[in-house]
């Protein structure tokens, strides 16, 4: 728990199956909230159950019993003093077939799991994967021709995001769920020991025996594999893995943080020349390319073959000079940097898709710094923790791509010729499996079907609440309080480049429903504001008889100063908007109103400066305020010049 940067205070979740692996980590996490000097701390609720802790059992309701067995494995958890949730999944598109079935119900598991950390404000995920797992993942990860830092399987711990943008409460944030693995170096038989020393039940998935499923098929061959001797060395061999993949993490940490700085409009400036990609190994550098990627697009798709291999073939080439689109990005060398930093955005093409595991925005020194709050305090524990067992070069193997992990294993005697050969075997077996289902899954008819893409899918705001955007963009808004709700819904009329149509300034109301829409900016919204900027007065407009002179009488002054403030907004947003690169542009969240006209553009948040004006002491506004006195000048203008700018 240390090592995820956990204490026992913490608020945790733990998804149960019923399994021997989950029954298990209850136990131990009971255990650990309760141990000694803990149980003080956690203490119980009034109800008996340990503070602090839930269980979260998910009925897939995929099999005819699984309500019972939900209830069954409810009961158990409970008489641990874990309070439990039982949550039944929802099919909206019908049951997931049989060829899919392990994948989708995964992916609702998840999904079932992050609803219910949320609605519990329940920040840390526990999950029991096991070093069995890890093995299972090895052979099928090698199956499919995975480097080594896919044959290192599952991390410690990742962090999950809302697959869509969430609306939430005013004041909540989009935090993610920290997932956290704490017996990946465990063993499927120590936990059976522990279930059983403890008098702890189970169950058993009857879906385990299935042979159509890969991980099922793999499972029953390495259990047919079961001397001491291979087992060890498997794990090894992944031990190894694992240690490459922390060195390489390191490595690309620092890289991130010296030549990387992301820009609170949501893209990212790579600087070559404090890079330097010429001395820097190709599976760090590929490392480093594919986290700066999966953040800017938050896609979390490895980025693997021809398209890693022409990546390091473009950040390599310095000065840069072209544009370059992979993975959901548009790169492109950045505005007079002569080639030699590159600006990373995303692309227009580019689905949106908030999942992200993993990746977080790292911070350099010159940029702002924001208090932490509990979850990003547990990140930070542990990786500080962590870091004091990252590898040196020294011990780490398989940096060189050129041999294959398991044969550059066997030269180093991780592994042992029977053992090599297994693997090999089992590694053989898995890719004709493979290869057979692929050509039964063939389609010919949609073979060349192309997928639509939805570029850019909106959800409906109200006024007070808030959503991130991508993870990256917090949007909140609020109807003025200049306008009352009764003239707020009137809207202006306007000549806007020779048509007559509805403009709306930041205080009309947005519709019946006063909702906002957030998508990403188009090239129409530029070109839209281009015509507020130059918005007519009312005397152009009477001059072009657009007004008849009984609808001139109608419009009160209070509508001339929306126009004076429509055109006045539209030439501020072109102002923030010119500063930030053509290419950036594109991936801005924007609001709009239900016709789909442009409300807003993003803004750099004042938080940080606020919070230092608010520190302040009355004696030393005192004097702030007697200094611009004396000096004349407006409050903006002294602040210009402090030491607050």
């Amino acid at each position: 728990m240390a090592m995820a940067g956990l204490k026992p205070h913490h608020r945790v979740a733990i998804g149960v199956s019923g399994g021997p692996d989950s029954m298990a980590l209850c136990f131990l996490t009971a255990g650990w909230k309760t141990d000694g000097a803990n149980a003080n701390a956690v203490g119980k609720s009034d109800d008996g159950f340990i503070n602090g802790i839930l269980g979260v059992i998910v009925d897939h309701g995929l099999r005819e019993g699984s309500n019972e067995e939900a209830h069954i494995v409810s009961s158990r958890v409970t008489e641990m003093g874990i309070r439990c949730e039982i949550a039944k999944c929802s099919w909206l598109d019908g049951k997931p077939k049989q060829g899919h079935l392990l994948e989708e119900a995964r992916e609702k598991r998840y999904e079932v799991f992050q609803n219910v950390c949320t609605k519990h404000q329940i920040e840390v995920l526990l999950i029991a994967h096991h070093a069995d797992d890890q093995a299972e993942l090895f052979i099928l990860r090698l199956s499919r021709n995975s480097g080594v830092l896919g044959l290192a399987g599952m991390a410690f711990t990742s962090q999950m995001f809302s697959k869509s943008t969430h609306l939430y409460r005013e004041g909540s944030k989009n935090k993610g769920i920290l997932i956290v693995r704490p017996l990946l170096h465990f063993s499927k038989e120590i936990l059976y020991k522990i279930c059983q020393e403890s008098g702890q039940d189970w169950v058993e998935d009857p879906t385990n025996q299935n042979t159509v499923y890969a991980r099922n098929r793999i499972r029953m061959s390495l259990g047919n594999l079961s001397s001491y001797t291979f087992q060890s060395e498997l794990q090894g061999v992944i031990s190894a893995c694992r240690r490459t993949r922390a060195y390489v993490d390191q490595i690309c940490n620092n890289l991130i943080n010296q030549a990387v700085t992301i820009i609170d409009h949501g893209y990212a400036i790579v600087d070559l020349e404090i890079l330097n990609p010429s001395k820097v190994t190709d599976i760090c550098l590929s490392k480093f390319v594919a986290l700066i990627l999966q953040y800017v697009s938050q896609r979390n798709r490895p980025i693997r073959g021809s398209t890693s291999k022409l990546l390091l073939h473009y950040i390599r080439t310095v000065p840069c000079k072209t544009s370059f689109t992979a993975a959901g990005c548009y790169l492109c060398p950045a505005p007079r940097s002569r080639g030699t930093k590159i600006l990373v955005c995303c692309s227009v093409d580019c689905p949106l898709n908030s999942k992200m595991e993993l990746i977080y925005p790292f911070l350099n020194g010159e940029q702002k710094q924001y208090f932490r709050n509990e979850l990003e305090q547990i990140i930070a524990d542990g990786k500080s923790y962590s870091n004091h067992f990252v590898p040196d070069a020294s011990d780490v193997h398989f940096l060189d791509a050129s041999e294959s992990v398991i044969s550059e294993a066997k030269t180093l005697n991780i592994i042992s010729e029977s053992t090599y050969r297994d693997i090999l075997l089992l590694k053989r077996d898995e890719i004709k499996h493979f290869k057979l289902k692929a050509e039964d899954k063939v389609d010919y008819k949609s073979k060349n079907k192309v997928e639509s893409i939805i570029a850019s899918p909106s959800e409906l705001l109200q006024p007070g609440k808030a959503c991130y955007f991508m993870n990256r963009f917090w949007i909140t808004w609020k109807l003025s309080n200049h306008v009352s709700a009764g003239e707020g819904t009137e809207n202006c009329v306007a000549d806007l480049g020779g048509e007559t149509q509805e403009c709306h300034s930041c205080s009309c109301g947005i519709g019946h429903d006063k909702v906002a829409e957030v998508r990403r900016m188009s090239e129409s919204d530029w070109l839209y504001l281009a015509k507020l900027s130059k918005c007519p007065s009312l005397d152009n407009l009477q001059q072009k008889k657009v007004l008849s002179s009984s609808t001139m009488e109608q419009i009160s002054e209070k509508r001339s100063l929306h126009l004076e403030n429509l055109e006045l907004s539209a030439q501020k947003a072109l102002e923030v908007l010119k500063s930030i690169p053509v290419a950036a542009r594109r991936s801005l969240p924007v609001l709009v109103n239900h016709q789909g006209l442009l409300l807003s553009i993003p803004e750099r948040s004042n938080e940080p400066f606020i919070a230092k004006i608010k520190l302040l002491r009355n004696r030393e506004l005192e004097v702030i305020f007697k200094h611009i006195y004396r000096e004349g000048n407006t409050c903006a203008d002294w602040l210009a010049r402090s030491e607050f700018a």
